[in-house]
């Protein structure tokens, strides 16, 4: 399967292409607060007064869960508000003809207007403009691990998600002989995405039955956030129309490792220059990369709602599984929350480990940036690496993680710094849908609970 990134700029540029082909229909969509993909076929003349008008969806897309279950503690939206139309704004750069579709012409979108302040794609694009005023471009690469199984959505059904049959059985990380035998496939993923623009710099065989990580290029933060919520969502198209299944939770199997998605990040200069690399620096870290990751240690535990998103985030991040635990950082070192990975003046870069594959990626990148330009701006140094297994280190309690979603969420609703940074409006939204999401699974009654308790008590 092929696609066609569009390569148009502008929304002149679009109104002329579209304008010029023979389609009927062009199919819309976004990434909501949970970064699930949504959107719908429009007719082309409607696409082409959206152009200059925007277009509307019914704002309870905003205001629900993943199984659209109505949040119940909004101000934002809700039963109150009536569920008004909420615009959004049609982003002629994102224009590409689907890889599973050679036809219709496929654009992203973003929410303006009063939907602006919650809009996931909006906060982070407020946070590089911040960056922007202080004089830097924020480079970015995202890696993703993810689960692939030989079921479908209704065998997922049928077995109520037991008894599940994974591509390939057993571990065996950096497999030549996994990645051979699935070439076919390995060969499908990596020419779909080249076919629209996105650059998967890696494909492999991860730890884990029927694991596979890739790590997708470098570029823009603002591109590679758009770059990594359509790899998710297309990943997962991909597979199912080969009669497979692909998911990004954090962590399926409390038995298997969890799913990371780690991201690697720098500064430049607007002209072009890298500014995290000083030769005379301790472990070749300039000033601003010593405050850029002092802010993020500083800020990881109060925005952690918005890097560990979801009930099950919090099942990855224990000791000795590869997921940190705590603001701690360290050179070359996979146990810390930050790693420092020393290279040459273009290289230099930090990796953000506390982000799991189901992040969305708009926010765990403001997240992660925000809280560096916050160091930046009030000169916090991040203290001494931790050296070999940060898991056994005393480490104090405002460094320390939430150990679940609804303490993530009350901890988000009341930073001060996360209302400077994102704004009042997304952080009282925002919380209040993680402590929805989180008395929702305090309602459940699990299977380790029937276990547990059924024949016992």
């Amino acid at each position: 399967m092929v696609g066609q990134n569009l390569k148009l700029k502008s929304v002149e540029d679009v109104r002329q292409y579209i304008s010029e082909k023979d389609h009927k229909h062009v199919k819309v969509g976004f990434f909501d607060i949970d970064s699930v993909f949504r959107g719908k076929f429009i007719a082309k003349e409607k696409f082409l007064s959206a152009l200059t008008d925007g277009y509307g969806f019914c704002d309870s897309v905003l205001g629900w869960d993943v199984a659209d279950t109505l949040y119940d503690n909004s101000k934002f939206t809700g039963w109150h508000t009536g569920f008004p139309d909420a615009n959004l704004r049609i982003i002629p750069e994102s224009g590409m003809i689907l890889p599973f579709d050679h036809e219709t012409p496929f654009f992203s979108s973003e929410f303006a207007g009063r939907s602006e302040a919650i809009c996931p794609r909006a906060v982070l694009r407020r946070v590089l403009q911040r960056a922007k005023d202080m004089g830097f471009v924020v480079k970015s690469a995202m890696e993703f691990e993810f689960f692939m199984f030989k079921e479908s959505p209704d065998s997922l059904e049928e077995k109520g998600f037991r008894d599940l049959n994974t591509l390939s059985p057993g571990s065996f990380s950096y497999s030549a002989l996994r990645s051979i035998v699935h070439e076919d496939l390995y060969h499908e993923i990596l020419e779909t995405f080249s076919s629209i623009g996105i650059e998967l710099e890696g494909l492999h065989a991860e730890t884990g039955p029927g694991v596979i990580e890739t790590a997708i290029a470098v570029d823009d933060a603002l591109r590679m956030a758009d770059n990594a919520s359509i790899f998710k969502a297309f990943m997962k198209i991909l597979a199912q129309k080969r009669g497979l299944m692909a998911t990004f939770m954090a962590k399926w199997n409390q038995n298997l490792s969890g799913q990371s998605g780690h991201t690697h990040m720098s500064l430049w200069s607007l002209d072009g220059t890298p500014q995290f690399f000083d030769p005379a620096g301790d472990f070749q870290m300039s000033p601003i990369m010593r405050n850029f990751l002092g802010g993020q240690l500083a800020h990881l535990r109060e925005f952690s709602a918005m890097i560990a998103p979801n009930v099950n985030s919090f099942s990855r991040l224990t000791p000795g599984h590869w997921a940190p635990t705590s603001a701690t950082w360290g050179v070359d070192n996979r146990t810390v929350g930050i790693r420092v990975i020393p290279g040459s003046e273009k290289s230099h870069r930090l990796e953000y480990r506390i982000p799991g594959s189901d992040v969305n990626p708009y926010l765990s990148m403001a997240a992660a940036i925000g809280s560096g330009l916050l160091g930046i701006e009030q000169g916090i140094e991040p203290g001494d690496p931790a050296t070999g297994n940060a898991y056994d280190l005393n480490v104090p309690l405002d460094r320390q993680l939430p150990t679940n979603l609804e303490s993530a969420g009350i901890l988000f609703g009341e930073s001060e710094a996360a209302k400077e940074l994102f704004g009042d409006a997304f952080v009282e939204h925002f919380a209040a849908s993680r402590i929805f999401e989180a008395r929702e699974f305090g309602r459940a009654v699990t299977d380790w609970e029937l276990r547990r308790y059924f024949e016992i008590l």
